[in-house]
């Protein structure tokens, strides 16, 4: 494994949504930096396997199983983490879904439950890592959005789009008002990324042929480059950089 380009020793991450896909990838990538790395995520039995699988290769990690959309257990995730490390300073908003459905006949519950976990969930993470690193003097936050929500609407996920759209506008808006306290807000928006989630899609011929065609470096993204770009985002090497969102999508949205 080759030598890590950032130097996060010491510090605490917190990692949402970070179980398998682009959220694990995310949490290894600091681990690998020499982060402390709190690994939240849903589903229990995964996030605590994945958890205990960086543990075994000497990582400081811990897990955490919680529903982002829940307001007390987003308390109780941070009030875990003041428990084992008394700070955080990198927090990344991972956790979401993208459901399939079409505007005519999507049920409310399915729009609603878009909002609560890409959207509010984002908020409650934040509101709770941006209330600690106020006192600590400063943070970075990286919110994991979608080119959906910036300039390339997906077929059949209204919901998912409006969603990540309003992640990009909370980006700029929670980028403007703790900029106060030293404490950068930013979004990546990537494209169509290898993880479990695109599998299905992925085993479609005429849907990869789409995806490859409208793709000037013609693959498709990988989660450890989404990651890298959460590194930079998060460094002091980014100190400067608030506000944004950020494309990783192979040059698909130049814009």
């Amino acid at each position: 494994m080759p030598a890590p380009r950032y130097d996060y020793s010491g510090k605490v991450v917190c990692v949402t949504g970070a179980a398998q896909g682009i959220g694990l990838a995310i949490a290894q990538a600091f681990v690998h930096a020499g982060a402390a790395v709190c690994l939240d995520d849903i589903e229990a039995d995964r996030v605590e396997k994945a958890a205990l699988a960086l543990a075994a290769a000497g990582a400081d990690v811990m897990s955490f199983a919680g529903d982002v959309a829940d307001a007390e257990a987003v308390a109780a995730l941070f009030a875990a983490v003041d428990r084992r490390w008394g700070r955080v300073d990198v927090l990344v908003n991972n956790a979401g879904v993208e459901p399939v459905s079409s505007i005519l006949d999507q049920p409310l519950a399915t729009w609603q439950r878009t909002l609560d976990v890409n959207l509010t969930g984002t908020f409650l993470c934040t509101q709770q890592a941006a209330r600690r690193m106020q006192v600590q003097g400063g943070g970075a936050i990286v919110n994991i959005a979608s080119i959906a929500g910036k300039s390339q609407p997906l077929y059949l996920r209204s919901a998912y789009a409006a969603s990540k759209a309003g992640q990009v506008g909370f980006t700029k808006e929670a980028a403007r008002e703790l900029a106060a306290y030293g404490i950068r807000v930013n979004a990546v928006c990537p494209g169509v990324i290898v993880t479990p989630m695109t599998e299905h899609l992925r085993e479609n011929p005429q849907q990869m042929a789409r995806w490859l065609a409208e793709i000037p470096q013609a693959r498709l993204g990988e989660a450890g480059e989404v990651a890298s770009l959460c590194l930079w985002l998060a460094s002091d090497a980014a100190s400067y950089v608030t506000g944004m969102a950020w494309h990783v999508d192979g040059g698909k949205n130049m814009a």
